[in-house]
């Protein structure tokens, strides 16, 4: 214990214990043996005090408190005893310096109550709240040597009342804003509060409602007995509702429904009632009138012929009027609910409910006819009908029918029913023959479609034909005598089997069998880089425009066969503008609705439309009804096959699109085409290149021949043998198999459709033999395992039959070499 220190401060709690063993030659105040007798005795007068009493020594305001006080600076003790009140103060330093130096300098007494500081006293900022005495101390000298502050935490108390303050501003906040008139009762029954609502609509003020003064504004008539509820609650303590007429600010009164609860302390005390006063005159009239409405609808239901019947929104009948009592004869109220269906014939019962419970799912009207058992015993026809009632948001609210008595009627049509079954058995036999009539009619178009193309392909392949065996056999015969002169017959031979490819080609178009190799395509993109193209294909006197369209869709189409089916258009437009004319080619968006669907023959949705039109001779009706058929043109006899168009057409509709024409004679010829629009991500693909010369390979690059004919497999041979390649060949799939399980190659060159083993099987065996091998697939029929709904399946490359030997060339050298190349 230090020098000095008393007993009181020694025996002054956890306080007294530290200061006494505290070091205070380390503080402002020096050592304890100097302290002043004033300090002394302040210091131990202020430890055996049960109140929270802090003082504050000296100009430094140094900081001595008892156990008391410690718990109010929290985190502050013991840190804060013996040190100046700036350090352990600072955030409410400029608060509390003030106060100090007021008691200080004038020696004068501060109080007050619910005093506020700002504090960080938990590690948190936070606003507490004191009543304080702060008075001064003095020294020997007389002159003020402290300040004593003596100080009661009302934080929790302060805080609570201001809760219960915000309460009642929220509460009267939320009672002015409501929709009804709000109130608030005392124990003795007087009213403490009306909202603003009640002074609006009844003109009182708030001294004359105040305590009893609202029942003024109850009709008089109503006043005791509001009175007598109001107070036999009160002494009850329990709840109440009651209506009653009140005057508005307008003079007239309006019916009012008053509820009210009782409020009650934490205590469970009765403290009076909260309650509500709602307006319901327009309810009140609206009952009103409702039940002289359904008075009128009993008076005028019971004065009419039809039965007439009601339901609960569920189906519930509830409501018969006169007409079906006496109709029925049943005793009234048997029928409610379920128990109409006991007076219909049994055989209609179970259709009835049916009907009826799909009209209740869906509030769909009523409407059947049933029979139903009369009084009599018997059972005659009606028909039934009902509708359903909505209210304004369109909930069915009610379901009202009728039932009408149509026996007559059923006599009278069964009657005429069996005068009219003989007229009808005539017409049925008239029928059936115009029938057989049409059917033979059909019978000889089809047969004279058929004879059309099967003639027109007959006489365009003849045709062919004696070019290439003319041709041959010239040769034959020049070589023969050891003539070299021949290229002209070799010329000869090689472009009428190129037209009979062509042909076969065009004719798989048609038949939409072509094998397809689709792509994401960008049309203005690809129209554009047909420009050269066209210009050289239509000449000179044909004007050439492109019309571009912002924003347009892209399409998953083959780009090299789209290509085709332009320049089939653009060349058919050349020819119907034999003096030269101007060329459009325009594409844009378009969307097809369900009304266009079905002209277009095409699923409603979005499309691309790509247009080519001219301003050439123009088309008449019935020309461009059958544009589009196979081998019709009105050219000149060897001025073309008819297929330009019906290879169009039938690309389109392969691409999954479809084509019209719109044409006028003396004014010009426009093609639509309609593809559908792609929907995915992948970007669109360059328009098709066009490769030059003959690519030759290299013997380290070997190639094995897979091919059952033995004449296209020994041309496939010496072609590929001549371009440089190592070849090695098998005449079916089992004997490649072989021949790949004992050697590397580069290139699998195989047709799909052999005997036994399949092309396409044995590329997968082989695949799985010899990982990373490259596969091209040839082929002159299309339904097969590479080619699906007429489009290739993905990464199969596939070179159709017949090819040529550039064909053949350019397609291997670019299977191995991994580039795009379209057909």
């Amino acid at each position: 214990m230090p020098e000095g220190v008393s007993k009181p401060i020694a025996r002054g709690g956890e306080l007294g214990r530290l200061i006494s063993e505290l070091d205070w030659s380390a503080t402002p105040l020096g050592p304890f043996r100097h302290w002043s007798t004033a300090l002394r005795t302040t210091v131990g007068l202020m430890l055996g005090s049960k109140a929270q009493i802090v003082m504050f020594w000296g100009p430094d305001y140094v900081a001595l408190y008892n156990d008391a006080y410690a718990p109010t600076i929290g985190l502050k003790h013991p840190r804060a005893l013996g040190r100046p009140a700036r350090e352990n103060w600072s955030e409410l330093w400029d608060d509390l310096e003030p106060l100090l130096d007021t008691v200080r300098l004038t020696g004068e007494t501060v109080f007050a109550k619910d005093r506020p500081f700002y504090i960080e006293r938990h590690g948190y900022p936070e606003t507490v709240y004191f009543d304080i005495s702060y008075s001064a101390v003095f020294g020997e000298d007389d002159a003020v040597a402290g300040v004593l502050c003596i100080v009661s935490e009302t934080t929790e108390r302060v805080l609570g009342e201001m809760k219960v303050r915000e309460s009642e501003r929220r509460f009267r906040t939320m009672a002015d804003q409501a929709p009804v008139m709000m109130w608030v009762s005392n124990a003795e029954g007087g009213c403490e509060y009306l909202s603003s609502l009640w002074y609006a609509f009844t003109g009182q003020t708030e001294a004359e409602a105040a305590d009893f003064g609202w029942i003024a504004a109850v009709h008089p008539d109503d006043r005791d007995g509001i009175m007598d509820v109001f107070m036999t609650a009160n002494r009850t303590h329990g709840p109440f509702q009651t209506e009653y007429r009140l005057r508005r600010a307008d003079g007239g009164y309006s019916r009012v429904i008053s509820s009210a609860a009782p409020r009650l302390d934490d205590d469970g005390a009765f403290m009076g009632f909260v309650g509500s006063v709602i307006d319901i005159q327009e309810r009140y009239e609206a009952e009103r009138l409702l039940r002289e409405s359904e008075a009128r609808f009993q008076a005028i239901a019971n004065s009419i012929d039809p039965m007439v019947w009601s339901t609960r929104p569920d189906g519930f009948h509830d409501y018969f009027n006169e007409r079906w009592y006496e109709f029925t004869g049943v005793p009234r109220g048997t029928t409610d609910g379920e128990g109409w269906a006991g007076v219909f014939h049994p055989e209609d019962q179970e259709r009835s409910w049916r009907i009826w419970r799909h009209s209740l799912e869906t509030g769909e009207p009523y409407h059947i006819e049933y029979r139903l058992r009369h009084r009599s015993g018997a059972y005659r026809w009606v028909l039934g009908r009902a509708q359903a009632v909505r209210d304004g948001e369109g909930r069915i609210t009610r379901w009202f029918g009728t039932c009408t008595d149509i026996q007559d009627i059923v006599d009278a049509r069964e009657v005429l029913a069996r005068s009219r079954e003989e007229l009808e058995a005539e017409i049925e036999r008239r029928t059936a023959r115009l029938m057989e009539a049409e059917g033979a009619i059909r019978q000889m178009q089809k047969m004279e479609a058929v004879g059309q193309l099967s003639g027109g392909i007959a006489h365009d392949f003849n045709n062919m034909l004696s070019v290439v065996i003319g041709s041959v056999q010239m040769l034959e015969k020049r070589l023969a005598r050891g003539d070299r002169d021949v290229q002209r017959y070799v010329d000869g031979a090689l472009d009428g089997a190129r037209r009979a490819a062509s042909l076969t080609q065009r004719l798989l178009a048609f038949s939409r069998q072509q094998p397809l190799d689709p792509a994401v395509v960008q049309p203005d993109r690809l129209v554009a880089g047909m420009s050269d193209l066209l210009t050289r294909a239509l000449g000179e006197p044909i004007e050439v425009e492109i019309v571009a369209s912002a924003g347009l869709w892209k399409i998953f189409v083959d780009p090299s066969q789209t290509e085709n089916a332009i320049l089939n258009l653009a060349v058919n437009a050349r020819d119907a503008m034999p003096d030269g004319g101007r060329l459009t080619i325009e594409t844009a968006n378009a969307y097809i609705d369900d009304e266009l669907s079905r002209e277009f023959d095409l699923p409603a949705g979005q499309y691309v439309m790509i247009a080519v039109s001219d301003t050439g001779t123009g088309m008449s009706d019935e020309i461009a009804a059958r544009a589009f058929d196979p081998f019709f043109t009105t050219k000149e006899v060897g001025k073309g096959t008819g297929l330009g168009l019906s290879q169009v057409f039938g690309f389109v509709r392969q691409s999954g699109g479809n084509a019209k024409i719109y044409s006028e004679l003396g004014h010009g010829t426009t093609i639509k085409l309609y593809l559908p629009r792609y929907y995915g991500e992948q970007d669109a693909v360059p328009p098709p290149r066009v490769p030059t010369g003959v690519p030759a390979g290299a013997p380290h690059e070997i190639i094995l021949v897979v091919e059952d004919d033995d004449r296209v497999r020994a041309y496939s041979v010496e072609a590929l043998q001549d371009l440089g390649y190592s070849v090695l060949e098998a005449r079916n799939g089992e004997q490649g198999l072989s021949i790949i399980e004992e050697r590397a190659i580069t290139l699998l060159f195989t047709d799909v459709v052999m005997p036994g083993m399949t092309g396409r099987q044995l590329a997968d065996t082989a695949v799985r033999i010899q990982p990373g091998l490259k596969v091209l697939y040839t082929t002159g029929y299309t339904r097969n395992a590479v080619v699906h709904n007429g489009v290739l399946d993905p990464g199969t490359q596939l070179l159709p039959k017949p090819f040529s030997l550039e064909q053949l060339a350019r397609k291997v050298r670019a299977v191995l070499d991994g580039v795009a190349l379209r057909r």
